[in-house]
């Protein structure tokens, strides 16, 4: 008789056994209910563990608190610290890096842990339900697709329909704006929308979306069950959401983050989600991650912040509102209590709105080795506006500090603010047949033991092989053992973590981690010990006092660093920051003409990002509207035709800037913007006819990093507009008259490019040697 090898065997801590040919790779196939669970898994993005009812808050989440008193709350889940990485693994069962998603989805340097694409011998949930019968569906954010590869030009292979889903609605990036969002996907095409409907809101888009996808599939089966991944882009910034939500939350947060978080914990301890004699840790106080204390702020400072906390708990109010609508569909089928509903977040709140929040969401988001002294990371806009279309705004990080109430840190640390968040479980039958049983779990469990979970809940074992393919070995455990009994222990004994140098090792009870600085060398000194039984909120370091447990875990997790795909770290090098050399082409001339749909956001950016370039529209008439247009309220800029006029608007990151460029007579023209690159980040534009200057506008910041964030249009300015005055006189303002076509030419790299920095920092190193 064969055998084979655990494929943990050799792993830190593991004990390798092996398996006859008779016995299961995999947990044993289960029996199957008179009808297989339909199942809904709800991903919210940048969820905080205290930022719903069941999890001590405020928040008014009727929805979500029934569904947790019916089925199970694990209050010891960890996931990764950002939103890719938590994504692959909850969808494949193995470690992100294996898969290829050390980072999001929005860097290609080359290395094998930064692939950005889920390989074919790494089947998803989606496809493995997909082969056993399932109907297969995913809306909102999806994330798992390189930023070059989300164009309506790429083979697709990582889009939505190609992992295993039937059909898909949504966002193929990690953020957009919930009023306007950049580019909506139906399936495999981009849609070519000019405007939304009146009232439009993303959230409650993608949930009509999937109930009508479950409703049809109603319509044309009754008993084919499905898989339902609702991935919500809120509660990621930008903060954005409807009037009659933010309303019900005035004046909830006056009083200010460190009364909400003594509040919450309070909550939470009564509520049995930690031991009594659980401390809450201090304000955040690590240099760049400080949060100062609500009393030391002035009036004006406190009346702003609390602003941005009242949009927040909006969006978490929508969200159970939403869920609500997608539960009384499935009531209304007779399907709610056959219904595996899994509620949970990627990663924990996060403090990159930084210590005084923004109006200016992309100008916040910049990151840059030689800004300028004269950015500015938030522009003072009406208070008003916070919240709405007009701004987009995230909170200050004292409010990330207490969404993830009790612990420290934030979303992209390996510190349990970063990966440790809500997880709820619903499954009525589940409980009645006695494979759920009701109540709190305190057992650690990980983001990847969810898919093996689902699988095995729904009666399908994981082949070892599929469409002739081995497979590669799950890293993920199903907890249903844990579900069953609330005295079982964890089926995850233990745990490496890394992201952007954090890095992390768990094991049976104690965590291993650090809080890595940027550039600086990795050595043993950065390591703190915690035994989170009795230290869950991680304050009191152990490392002095168990020096041979730090070097035991610590090499741990080298080895299963090297096992899984991790290095190369980053540092100071900025290898880790490189494109792929292939995305230089599209920095190539560019000719669009009328009627070609958006161009997609970041094959956008290549043409203008970081240097000179020259916009040259030939018109046959001028007529009146957008000639071109590229951005949106978060930054952009339009070219367009007024009363017999041109006029160019720079959106410089929510400051807009209005140039009159005087009179067009009819006839034939070629209008010229002209943007030259300068020193500080700077543009200094000029608009010219048939060659002749007509105007000089203001030097600008240049609009960088994800700014801006919509594509190019050619006679139109699609769906969220650069100019809110124009779009209040016009909305899209299709152009009237003839227009031939728009050719980009991509000049000279700015100065400051990124290139140019490389450069110089090389040249002033060599100097040295």
């Amino acid at each position: 008789m064969t055998t084979r090898r655990d494929p943990y065997d050799g792993f830190p801590g593991r004990v390798g056994r092996t398996f006859a040919d008779s016995e299961p790779a995999w947990p044993p196939r289960r029996a199957a209910p008179d009808r297989a669970p339909n199942i809904v898994v709800v991903l919210v993005d940048d969820m905080g563990y205290s930022d719903i009812g069941p999890f001590g808050s405020e928040i008014g989440t009727p929805v979500l608190d029934e569904l947790a008193g019916q089925g199970v709350r694990l209050t010891n889940y960890h996931t990764m610290p950002l939103c890719s990485p938590a994504r692959a693994a909850l969808l494949t069962g193995l470690n992100p890096h294996r898969v290829g998603y050390a980072m999001v989805a929005n860097s290609d340097p080359g290395f094998p842990g930064y692939g950005m694409e889920i390989a074919d011998d790494i089947p998803t949930l989606a496809e493995l339900l997909h082969d056993s019968g399932y109907a297969t569906y995913a809306v909102g954010k999806w994330h798992l697709v390189r930023d070059s590869a989300s164009n309506a030009a790429d083979h697709r292979g990582n889009w939505p329909l190609q992992k295993g889903f039937d059909r898909y609605y949504g966002v193929l990036e990690g953020l957009t704006s919930l009023f306007h969002p950049h580019q909506l996907v139906r399936d495999n095409s981009p849609l070519d929308l000019d405007e939304l409907p009146e009232g439009y809101y993303y959230t409650d888009d993608i949930t009509d979306q999937a109930i009508s996808m479950v409703k049809s599939l109603r319509a044309h089966d009754p008993d084919k069950p499905f898989f339902l991944y609702l991935a919500h882009n809120a509660v990621h910034g930008p903060l954005q959401a409807k009037e009659e939500d933010i309303a019900r939350h005035r004046g909830h947060y006056d009083d200010g983050w460190d009364a909400l978080r003594d509040r919450r914990f309070a909550a939470q301890l009564a509520a049995g989600l930690f031991l009594p004699g659980t401390e809450l840790p201090e304000r955040n106080s690590e240099a760049g991650l400080d949060v100062p204390a609500w009393d030391s702020l002035t009036e004006d400072q406190q009346r702003l912040y609390a602003r941005y906390m009242e949009v927040y708990a909006a969006m978490v109010d929508n969200i159970d509102q939403n869920l609500g609508r997608l539960t009384d569909t499935l009531d209304a089928l007779g399907e709610l209590d056959n219904t595996i509903i899994v509620f949970t977040s990627d990663n924990g709140g996060t403090g990159e709105g930084g210590l005084e929040g923004t109006r200016s969401y992309f100008s916040r988001f910049v990151h840059h080795p030689q800004l300028p002294s004269d950015w500015t990371p938030d522009v003072d806009r009406d208070p008003e506006l916070i919240g709405g279309p007009r701004s987009l705004v995230h909170y200050p990080r004292g409010w990330g500090m207490a969404s993830n109430t009790p612990f420290r840190l934030y979303k992209g640390h390996t510190y349990a603010g970063g990966v440790r968040v809500p997880f709820v479980l619903s499954w009525p039958e589940g409980i009645r047949d006695g494979r759920l049983t009701q109540g709190v779990r305190p057992q650690y469990q990980y983001v990847t033991d969810i898919a093996p979970t689902l699988l095995e809940l729904a009666g399908i074992a994981r082949p070892d092989r599929r469409a002739g393919v081995p497979l590669q070995e799950l890293d993920g455990v199903s907890l249903t053992p844990v579900l069953a009994d609330p005295a079982h222990a964890s089926t995850h004994a233990e745990q490496y973590c890394e992201m952007t140098g954090n890095r992390s090792y768990y094991r049976d009870g104690h965590k291993l981690v650090t809080l890595h600085r940027p550039g600086a060398p990795y050595d043993d000194s950065e390591w703190a010990l915690y035994d989170i039984r009795a230290d869950p909120t991680e304050i009191h370091d152990l490392a002095a006092r168990h020096p041979e447990l730090v070097k035991e875990l610590s090499a741990a997790w080298e080895s299963a660093a090297w096992r899984n795909g991790v290095f190369p770290l980053p540092d100071g090098s900025g290898a880790l920051a490189r494109r792929n050399p292939a995305e230089e082409r599209l920095a190539r001339p560019l000719t669009l003409l009328p009627g070609t749909p958006e161009l997609e956001r970041y094959r956008s950016s290549r043409l203008i990002s970081f240097r000179s370039f020259d916009i040259a529209v030939a018109v046959d008439t001028p007529g009146e509207g957008v000639l071109v247009s590229h951005g949106d309220q978060g930054g952009g800029y339009v070219l367009y035709a007024e009363d017999g006029r041109l006029h160019f608007a720079y959106n410089e990151y929510g400051v807009l800037h209005e140039t009159d460029a005087g009179p067009v007579p009819e006839g034939p023209h070629e209008v010229t913007v002209a943007a030259t690159a300068e020193k500080g980040l700077r543009w200094r534009f000029s608009v010219a006819v048939d060659g002749v200057e007509r105007a000089a506008p203001v030097s600008v910041h240049q609009l960088i990093g994800m700014a801006p964030f919509q594509g190019i249009s050619v006679g139109v300015d699609r769906r969220s507009p650069v100019s809110w005055p124009v779009h209040e006189r016009h909305g899209s303002f299709r152009h009237t008259g003839r227009l031939r076509s728009v050719t980009y030419r991509p000049g000279a790299a700015a100065p400051d490019s990124p290139a140019a920095v490389a450069a110089a920092l090389r040249e002033a190193a060599a100097a040295f040697e």
